[in-house]
Order: structure tokens, then sequence, then C-alpha cells
């Protein structure tokens, strides 16, 4: 098999037209090429009038060797080699805390072993939690009741399955594989922003974990992990507690898949002597612009085209001060939802359904966060720095979950927002107009501004005067890293695997999902070594 790179096509390209392109392109007579795949297919929209896609595809050719010599844009296609299967030797059950991408991927690939993994998760299923989608579609609103969550992990509830990865991996195409054989659409294979959709990920995450009970696991919601039970440096088990009561589960394997928003169980870990530092992380707010202009801004003419869907950005600078800005997480044709998990506490996130054809496309607008920027060197310092801007982002809201928000024309000129434009905020439960200096400290509102202002120079319009800022967005990532060492384990207390996000070791879905792969293959090593 063949590997062929930067074949551009047209946004309306067939499977006739792409097979007579690939002829061309290497010279072929249509018998001698026997079949071709897409493996990534990306968006070239620098050149305004000529937007078009560009592949990457497998090939299989007559006379391979012949061709590598005639055609030396062609390469062979290498293939990740499978990894060495490992074999799961518990003397009783591996917990599994925590049910996000880590959790889930963690406990697969222990139910696939034959190791019968015990998953809990404190909060309810994720499809329970996710709005309603016909009630959203009919009202064009999401259902408050639905959208404040308190709990482990309420802010990764409304994933909209964002499958970007910033790391080479030999398990990336497995995860991939896992969606789309979960009901994930078969595109996420190939494009290079792949997505799958908070209206067909919960059908998704409902699918694993059905696999996961039919290989003899058992999958228990509304479960919080009380505390550890360790003995000298090695754990025992964990104290799990459901509905007002308390029961020891015995266990020499616990896999931490908690999330960054478990707060309270980050605690009581600290409590119970398990090594954390802190870890700088990034906070700012969700900047939404007109999906039709930002269509328009990146795609030029091409904009509405049914082969591009609504369009995004990815934009980053450089501030005086090394912080750095950058837009994350954007959400073309979405939403800025609720993803408070503690009373008194406002927390924004994005998220988009599968179509992606909300007025609205927002993003997160983060600016970097240092450990100097905690005020103290305690390990948890950066939850503190956290749950302060998000108190002070309550009370700019009235005391209540409507979320603090302020146009950029305001935002430059240091005054509180007092009507919008043509910019609707598309937070539910609704919104406060406001002053964000009231939310942050300064170095945040002042680092926004170079951000906004370097940015539009990048995507002209972006500093346009309606677009909305709402506030905070603070758990793009964790503040504390749970320490391990080569063998995934907790430095001080073995058998205990940190894994994800929560633990400081990934930072989106794909990257927590790996490492929720590698820890419970990991923790099968170790349990073929006892």
């Amino acid at each position: 098999m063949l590997r062929l790179t930067n074949l551009s096509v047209p946004l309306d390209y067939t499977e006739e037209t792409l097979f007579a392109a690939v002829l061309k392109k290497c010279g072929l007579q249509p018998d001698q090429l026997l079949s071709l795949h897409i493996i990534r297919r990306s968006v070239d929209a620098r050149d305004k009038s000529n937007v078009h896609f560009v592949l990457s595809l497998h090939l299989k050719v007559r006379n391979e060797p012949l061709l590598l010599k005639k055609c030396r844009f062609l390469s062979p296609a290498v293939s990740p080699a499978p990894a060495d299967p490992v074999a799961a030797r518990f003397s009783r059950p591996p917990l599994v805390v925590g049910a996000g991408p880590s959790g889930l991927f963690a406990a697969l690939t222990l139910a696939r072993a034959g190791a019968n993994p015990v998953l809990v998760e404190r909060g309810r299923p994720v499809e329970k939690r996710i709005p309603d989608v016909e009630k959203m579609s009919a009202e064009g609103v999401l259902d408050p009741e639905s959208n404040v969550q308190f709990g482990e992990g309420g802010a990764g509830a409304f994933s909209d399955g964002k499958l970007t990865c910033g790391i080479k991996s030999p398990w990336l195409h497995t995860v991939l594989e896992t969606f789309v054989s979960h009901g994930a659409p078969e595109e996420i294979l190939f494009d290079a922003m792949p997505h799958i959709g908070t209206d067909r990920l919960r059908g998704v995450v409902a699918s694993i974990r059905s696999e996961i009970t039919a290989l003899g696991g058992k999958v228990f919601f509304e479960t919080k992990l009380e505390k550890l039970l360790i003995r000298g440096s090695h754990l025992e088990g964990a104290v799990l507690s459901r509905a007002g009561e308390s029961h020891e589960f015995l266990s020499d394997t616990v896999l931490l898949c908690i999330g960054h928003s478990a707060r309270d169980t980050v605690n009581m870990l600290f409590s119970q002597g398990v090594r954390m530092s802190q870890k700088p992380f990034a906070m700012g707010v969700r900047i939404e612009h007109p999906r039709l202009f930002i269509d328009q801004a990146q795609y030029g003419a091409f904009a509405g085209h049914p082969a591009l869907g609504a369009a995004s950005y990815k934009l980053v600078c450089h501030t005086p001060d090394s912080r750095g800005v950058y837009t994350f997480c954007m959400c073309p044709g979405g939403y800025v939802i609720a993803a408070a998990s503690q009373p008194g506490g406002i927390v924004v996130n994005g998220m988009s359904f599968h179509a992606r054809n909300a007025d609205n496309s927002n993003s997160a607008l983060l600016v970097g966060i240092r450990t100097d920027d905690f005020g103290d060197d305690h390990p948890l310092a950066g939850m503190i720095l956290q749950r302060q801007i998000e108190k002070a982002a309550y009370l700019a809201g009235n005391s209540s979950f409507r979320a603090p928000c302020q146009r950029v024309e305001d935002f430059f000129m240091d005054r509180a927002t007092r009507s919008f434009g043509e910019v609707q905020p598309s937070y539910r439960p609704g919104i406060t107009p406001a002053d964000l200096r009231a939310v942050f400290p300064s170095f945040i509102t002042e680092d926004l501004k170079k951000g906004i202002r370097a940015m539009n120079s990048q995507l002209p319009g972006f500093a346009m005067p309606d677009a909305v800022l709402t506030a905070p967005e603070t758990r793009s990532s964790s503040p504390v890293r749970i320490l391990r060492n080569e063998t995934g384990e907790s430095e001080s207390v073995a058998g205990l695997f940190p894994v994800g996000e929560g633990a400081g070791y990934a930072g989106g879905i794909v990257s927590a999902a790996i490492d929720g792969i590698i820890a419970a293959r990991k923790a099968m090593e170790k349990s073929c070594l006892l």
C-alpha cells in the first residue's frame, strides 16, 4: 500500500472525480488503481477565491515498486503496529473512578482484557445531563435545570465531542475507531478537525458503557469516592457512598479518572497524603460572533457550501508579559453553556450539536496563568484562585446563575455593558450585562484586550464592537498535577493510578482517552508481576 499526500480536490468532489484525480496525479491507467482510502482531509482556505480540500490517501496499485520509483511524491504506507495484548490477573476487580473519556476508555480496556472493572461516577449518566435535543430545537434555548450541575466532573458534562489532538500516539486511531464503532460519524477517522456533536455523543457514550457491562464490567452512577483505604504506602481499596450509604470496596488497583472539576475529591486525596504539585493552566472568557460572519471571514464566497459547514478558527498571540492569549475549544454554530460544579460560582463552557447551525459561533479566549500568579506555594492554590474568580462572577451576575457578559467595545472602553447589539448572548439560563473588571484580576483583562486586538489582524472583524464576552471560563485544564511515577502509579500510594485531565496529564477528549488506555495497560502489566 502507498501513501499519497497533499492532493487538492474541489469541495464538491465525488468518488468518481477523486479516482480520476489520483489517476492523473500518479499517471496511472484505470486498471492499475485497485483501491483508495482517505486517511486525512483538511480545508485549505488561504486563497478565498479557491477554497478546497487537501487529502492524504492510502492507495493499492499494481506494481507498487515501479510506481514508487516513478512518483517521488508517493511513499510506502506505514500503519501503526498493534500493541501487544496485556493479560489481566487482578485478585480483585479494579476500580475506575470517573466516567469521562479517561475513565470510559480505561474501563473499556480493562473489560476487553477480561478484568471485570467497576466503573463509578458521582453524577448521573451523561445522556441524562446533556440538554434534551428536541426541547432545545423547539424552543431555541437550553434547559436551565439540565444545565446547572453540581458535583464531580460537572464541567465536562456537555462536551460536544471535538476530537482534535496535538499528540502522536499509536492509540489515536484506536480511540477514533472505538467512537465510530459506537455510533460516531465515520468522517472523524479522516477529518483534520473531527467532531461528533453533543446530540450524537450521548448515544456514543451510552453504547461504550454497554460494551463494558456486556464484557463483565459494572457501572454505578451517583456513587461518590469518599476516601481511599491505605495501609502504609499501599492501596487496599476505597470507601464509596451511594444513596446515603457507605461501603468499602476492596481492591489494590484504583484508576483515578475524576476530571478537573472534582475539587472536594482532590482535597480529600491531598488530606490523605497523595502527592500533588501546582500546574500552569489558563482562564478567560467565551467570545461570541455571528456564525455567518465567521463563515464568511474564513471561507469568503464559499461560505455556506454544504461540504464545509460552519467555519472554525484557531488563534494565538504573544503578550509582553509572556503569558500569551489563545483560543481553545472553538464551537462553530454553537452555544455558551453553564458548567458550574459548586454552588455560588459561575463557570461557562461551549458546545455544538452535530449540525453546528446555531446563530452564533463561540470559542474560549484564554490567558495563560503561571504558578507565580497563584499567590501561594500550596499545591492547591490554583484551585483557590479559580474559585475566587467563579465567586466574583456569581456576584457580578447578581448572585444568580446569570453569567456576567460584556460587549467587546465596552470591554475596551472599561465601561459596563447596558444592552447588546448584533450579537445576542447564547448563554442559558441567562446573562447579566456587566463590567468584567469585577470578575478578573487586571492582568487577565489587560491581556485579553491585547489578545483580541492582535487576533483582529489575524481574523479581521474578530474585535467587532458587538461581539460578546461571557465569563468566566476557568476549567480549561487542571491547576493541579497528581504526581505519578514511571509505572503510572501515584508517587505516594502504590496501586493508585492518576489519569487524564483531572490528574494533570491530558488536555482534551482524545488525549484523556489515550491516557486512560495507557493507565489501564500499566495496571494490567503490574498485575502480571504480582
